[in-house]
């Protein structure tokens, strides 16, 4: 699909409501994820925010979105609980690749935390851990400049059941923004043929058996053949740090299925 006419093909919204994304999504859905940044690159400007843990899919959207608008700001939380791999992956992200990080830093240090919750809050109560740490950082930075209009994220359908139902296009009622999810249709194989044609860096612990990589104490390494997320949060229901759950929603466990759209 010959990209400018793809991208002229959206009608632009002068502002969006939950009410009338359903067209923008069904053309969302027809764009590969290059013609769906661009088009949120263009049409946003500096409004839009977008945000990576580092996983193999966020490099993926770094090397596209490096592609159209070079020197592009991604932001990150800082749990203060990540990997050096991570924290060693961003680095070299930043040497390869014409973008730059804003470090996003957690409600609490990790001493105030353990001072007001207790040593070890992770494994005591890990969606509080997770709040304090990770929603409430995001939140309150997606909130932070008023002009803000929407944020990119590179979570995908086929990563877990509590994802199947993502858009690439949604209303995020946490921040009152769009959220964009520009490979949201994509598998896991796709991101890493992507990532392999490129040659671009990854986490190195992707070869030691973890396939999804968050905060070192909640996360493990998988045996081969299981879901991409199953090695986070191992022995409990939890699934989700919260981030992508709405406000007054259920809560996303390992037993709720949720079907593709």
């Amino acid at each position: 699909m010959n990209q400018q006419i793809a991208l002229d093909a959206v009608t632009t919204p002068p502002s969006w409501f939950p009410a009338n994304l359903a067209a923008l999504g069904r053309r969302f859905e027809r764009l590969s994820p290059l013609e769906v940044l661009r088009w949120a690159l263009v049409t946003c400007g500096d409004d839009v925010a977008l945000a990576t843990g580092f996983g193999a899919s966020g490099v993926v959207l770094m090397h596209m979105v490096s592609r159209i608008r070079p020197g592009t700001f991604f932001f990150y939380l800082q749990t203060d609980l990540l990997f050096p791999e991570t924290m060693a992956l961003r680095d070299r992200l930043a040497e390869t690749l014409p973008i730059q990080f804003t470090e996003v830093p957690a409600s609490l240090t990790l001493q105030q935390q353990s001072r007001h919750y207790g040593p070890e809050l992770w494994r005591h109560n890990p969606d509080l851990c997770c709040q304090l740490r990770k929603v409430e950082p995001l939140r309150r930075f997606l909130q932070s400049d008023s002009r803000r209009r929407a944020w990119v994220t590179g979570i995908r359908r086929d990563q877990s059941p509590t994802r199947a139902n993502i858009g690439v296009v949604d209303w995020d009622y946490a921040t009152g923004l769009l959220k964009i999810a520009p490979l949201a249709t994509w598998k896991q194989q796709q991101v890493w043929d992507y990532i392999r044609r490129h040659d671009l860096p990854y986490n190195r612990l992707h070869d030691q058996g973890y396939p999804s990589i968050g905060c070192m104490p909640c996360t493990q390494a998988i045996s081969a053949g299981g879901q991409e997320r199953d090695g986070r949060w191992v022995g409990r229901d939890k699934v989700e740090c919260g981030i992508h759950v709405q406000p007054g929603g259920q809560r996303l466990t390992r037993s709720l299925g949720m079907g593709h759209r």
